[in-house]
């Protein structure tokens, strides 16, 4: 049995108007390792359709090629890749190097699809670039050599997984006399290591060099002519042990391929940094301004007491009710510190040196109610203490308002007996206190309900006011709240929508910057299919040395998952330097930070931008795995 086999072989190509075009007629050939057989032809004969089916590119075809018995007529998808990288090795015409690799990086490709080290794998391919004569320019790029030289490196890129079988298409092609000689002798030295070298030529002067010519025409073997007798082989080689192209040495390639396009890909970066440094922007200064929103309200208020009312349509605070109920409820609520009664309606009037001035309202002290509130004096906690505003006091004492600290004043209230009768409470009081506020005052809640027993009247809560445990527990016990159907009221109720209407707007805002997201991943898309036609050719490279289609989907992937990457880098670092500038150019002013980039949103934005280019590379990717390698190799 010969260690390579054709049998019956036929080829033919569809032409455009679905006839069919046949190359290759009927072909039965056997080598053996150790021979240096010429495929000798003119151009159009049909030698690099039969190369190709040979190296296991072309598969569409009639009859059998069997390599030490097995068919590789009959091989999957990923045995052919398989036996691309382990049995066959290839020489172009035009070298095909990949250009943005050195040349060292070049040989490596093979190398890592083997199971060397990687320290292992530089050394092969430093050895083999020492082998034919380009030790001394292993960092150099395929453009920084001559034809010859790049014909050199294509040898060793060949000879790197240690393969069987040497195909070399027109090897001298593009070469001129001398550097023929140099290519031809560099094969000729291969195969005397027991490896079957094929060569396709037009020429019978480099046909002369092997053991054996085969010749063709039309796409029918002609003439078998054995020159000399084939190499000496010395045992059986066992196969190279190899494995699919591994992330890491795709991600590399990707690397190296950025760096080649720096300019371009620098610009591409820059414009992804500009969609997800504007959604960060917004979503970390709406964080800012919502910080510094409540950071003054509750400046005003004390965040963890919370006033609790019923949902009501009524603007009569007198015909809402808050019952023991409600009371025992908002007790038991989980993190609930205390529970206070509270009232409050408008109506009221206050007596002093027989001036009366009406009071647009007021309500019981409760926790919601802070001493910064205070102007001057306490609160009102005791037994018959008001707190009045400083413009009333004004009104009693123009001259030094906070002489009424400590006065007796009357405070009236306008309620309703059982009968629903109007009626009016009075009492004596003394002023505890003046605030800042334009309107209202607070007196204690035993206060006023003795003012209502004085009646026979029996004061009933309207509001209760929550304290919570720990500002951590204001929102779950807000929420808990809002799930039983109660309303929350006054500065807390002002807060909470704040905070709502504060982030629909922000986000609204982050969504209309998201719009340039959408932009980055267009641009992305367009990029990468104008990368894959520029690399049609590296891709059927790659594809004859072995690469799968999932490893060129892989190289694409990483190319855009590195875009993604680096894009929002350099929008997290914009949006932290303008963080600096803007909090430090309004501190004087606010005292607040009003930029607050967090851990959670720089990891958001890096997610965010790494996700959209690779969706942004599905399609291009796709693209790419789908060339037909024989096709991506005659690309120019």
């Amino acid at each position: 049995m010969s260690f390579l086999e054709l049998k019956d072989v036929h080829k033919a190509y569809q032409l455009a108007d679905k006839t069919k075009f046949p190359v290759l007629k009927g072909i039965n050939l056997s080598f053996e390792r150790g021979e240096f057989v010429s495929i000798l032809g003119e151009s159009g004969g049909g030698k690099t359709t039969l190369m190709n089916i040979i190296g296991g590119l072309d598969h569409q075809y009639t009859g059998d090629v069997l390599v030490n018995g097995k068919s590789t007529r009959t091989m999957s998808e990923k045995e052919l890749d398989n036996y691309r990288r382990q049995t066959i090795g290839f020489v172009f015409q035009n070298f095909n190097l990949i250009s943005h690799l050195s040349i060292l990086d070049n040989v490596m490709v093979s190398l890592e699809m083997t199971k060397l080290t990687h320290k292992e794998q530089v050394q092969t391919a430093t050895d083999l670039l020492k082998r034919v004569g380009l030790g001394e320019h292993i960092k150099k790029y395929p453009n920084q050599l001559s034809g010859g030289q790049k014909q050199r490196v294509a040898i060793a890129r060949a000879l790197a997984s240690d393969p069987d079988i040497i195909i070399a298409d027109e090897p001298t092609g593009a070469l001129d006399s001398g550097n023929s000689h140099e290519i031809m002798d560099l094969l000729n030295g291969i195969a005397t290591d027991g490896k079957l070298v094929i060569c396709v030529t037009h020429s019978q002067e480099v046909a002369n060099y092997g053991t054996r010519i085969v010749h063709m025409v039309d796409g029918l073997i002609d003439q078998d002519q054995h020159l000399k007798d084939a190499f000496p082989v010395k045992g059986t080689k066992a196969s190279t042990a190899t494995h699919h192209l591994s992330f890491r040495a795709n991600f590399n390639m990707a690397m190296k391929h950025m760096r080649y396009n720096l300019k371009r890909n620098v610009l591409i970066v820059f414009g992804g940094a500009i969609g997800i440094l504007s959604v960060l922007l917004m979503l970390s200064l709406g964080r800012g301004v919502q910080g510094y929103m409540n950071h003054e309200i509750s400046g005003q208020i004390n965040p963890q007491s919370i006033q609790v009312t019923q949902k009501t349509k009524s603007t009569d605070p007198n015909s809402v009710k808050m019952t023991q109920t409600d009371y025992a409820k908002m007790t038991k609520m989980a993190n609930v510190s205390s529970v206070e009664r509270g009232f409050f309606a408008q109506g009221a009037q206050v007596q002093y040196a027989g001036k009366t001035d009406s009071i647009s309202l007021f309500q019981t002290y409760n926790k919601t109610i802070l001493d910064k509130s205070l102007s001057i004096g306490h609160q009102p906690t005791g037994l018959n203490e008001v707190t009045i505003t400083k413009d009333l006091a004004k009104k009693y004492d123009k001259a030094d308002y906070k002489k009424m600290v400590g006065k007796k004043i009357t405070f009236f209230v306008n309620t309703y007996d059982a009968q629903k009768k109007p009626i009016v409470l009075s009492r004596q009081v003394t002023v505890s206190g003046i605030t800042t506020g334009q309107s209202g005052a607070t007196i204690s809640y035993n206060t006023l309900q003795a003012m209502f027993k004085e009646k026979n009247l029996t004061l009933k809560p309207n509001f209760l006011t929550v304290n919570v445990k720990g500002l951590t527990n204001v929102k779950p016990v807000q929420d808990k709240i809002k799930a039983d159907k109660y309303q929350i009221t006054g500065a807390g109720a002002i807060l909470d929508s704040v905070n709502t209407y504060v982030k629909l707007a922000f986000y609204v805002l982050a969504g209309i910057a998201g719009i340039s997201l959408l932009v980055s991943a267009i641009m992305i898309i367009v990029v990468l299919y104008i990368s894959v036609s520029e690399r049609t050719k590296e891709i059927g490279i790659l594809r004859a040395l072995g690469v799968r289609k999932t490893d060129i989907r892989t190289l694409f992937f990483a190319e855009s998952f590195l875009i993604g990457l680096f894009s929002s880098i350099i929008g997290v670092i914009v949006v932290w330097l303008a963080q600096l500038g803007i909090n430090h150019a309004t501190e004087s002013f606010i005292h607040y930070n009003i930029i607050q980039l967090t851990p959670g949103y720089i990891a958001f934005g890096i997610i965010v931008s790494v996700v959209i280019s690779i969706l942004a590379a599905i399609a291009p990717a796709g693209n790419a795995a789908k060339l037909d390698p024989v096709e991506a190799l005659s690309h120019d």
